[in-house]
């Protein structure tokens, strides 16, 4: 059942995107301000008795009724499982910005390709030339891919709409409240790099397996660690090597140079590659159909 629902959720998210303004993630946002304005003294516990407020008690509220709902009414069960995915579930997120980038950079429409990353990747692009649009867009697909398509499949194959909830209420909380300097903050994030400790190395093996496994596992191994953040780290190391591309290195921005270590090997970042990273998604995410599809099959047969 659990990959027919995600299936369907797939395809009508796909075909049939909800408008941005009934983006779950909207509202929800809203809802991460006011707790903060709320309770947040700087204290640690509080973070948690927020986190548990916005993200974990509406996960176990749908968990409780989608398991009462599947023993008593399991079409009701089915149909609860399809709308929720098909709320959580960014399927076009990751690709359309990136084709219009990609796009524009062909042309030479430079400016047009500005405009677009820094209204999609919310950062400034005033001073970025053509590799460097290149570069951040490529990350910007394959991390977007990650928070809005495979790791909510992944806690969804795992705990069911209630584990996709959970994550996707967890990452807002941690894209509102982005100060880690503060404990009622900092405690937040740490919860939520928990819940995408091994989502992250999933997303990473699944780029791995549909591109170049070697370059891929070898990049994860030897540039990951060098990366702000691990989880990032791993998602955009396996991906470029997968690739054949190179990721990060030092961009410029407000009359400084941001350092970033290189990922990845082989060429230069270009529009190519740009499409080459949104193919490498579509393939990550037919794999992960067909491993669900095997498990289903396999707990059929075994029945």
């Amino acid at each position: 059942m659990s990959f027919l629902v995600l299936l369907g959720a797939l395809l009508l998210a796909h075909y049939h995107p909800l408008p941005q303004s009934f983006a779950l993630e909207r509202w929800h946002a809203r809802l991460c301000h006011a707790l903060e304005r709320s309770l947040n003294d700087g204290m640690a516990r509080h973070g948690v008795i927020a986190w548990i407020l916005a993200a974990l008690l509406p996960a176990l509220l749908l968990g409780a009724g989608y398991i009462a709902l599947r023993y008593s009414a399991a079409p009701l069960a089915v149909l609860l499982g399809l709308a929720l995915l098909y709320l959580l579930l960014d399927v076009r997120g990751f690709a359309g910005p990136a084709e219009e980038i990609s796009v524009a950079l062909r042309d030479n429409n430079i400016q047009h390709a500005r405009e677009r990353l820094a209204a999609w990747g919310h950062r400034q692009t005033d001073v970025l030339g053509a590799p460097e649009l290149s570069r951040l867009t490529i990350e910007n697909t394959l991390m977007r891919a990650h928070y809005g398509l495979f790791a909510p499949i992944f806690w969804f194959v795992l705990l069911g709409p209630a584990g996709a909830l959970l994550y996707r209420m967890s990452h807002s909380l941690t894209r509102s409240w982005g100060n880690e300097d503060v404990a009622f903050n900092r405690v937040v994030h740490r919860i939520f790099d928990w819940l995408d400790w091994l989502p992250a190395r999933f997303s990473a093996i699944s780029f791995a397996v549909v591109g170049d496994f070697e370059d891929a596992l070898y990049c994860w191994r030897t540039q990951a660690p060098a990366w702000k953040t691990e989880a990032e780290g791993i998602i955009l190391a396996s991906g470029a090597g997968a690739l054949g591309v190179r990721l990060g290195e030092p961009l410029p921005g407000g009359g400084v140079l941001e350092y970033r270590p290189e990922l990845g090997l082989g060429d230069a970042a270009d529009a190519d590659y740009l499409m080459s990273a949104i193919g490498l998604v579509w393939r990550a995410l037919v794999l992960m159909l067909a491993l669900l599809l095997l498990m289903t099959f396999a707990k059929w047969l075994g029945n």
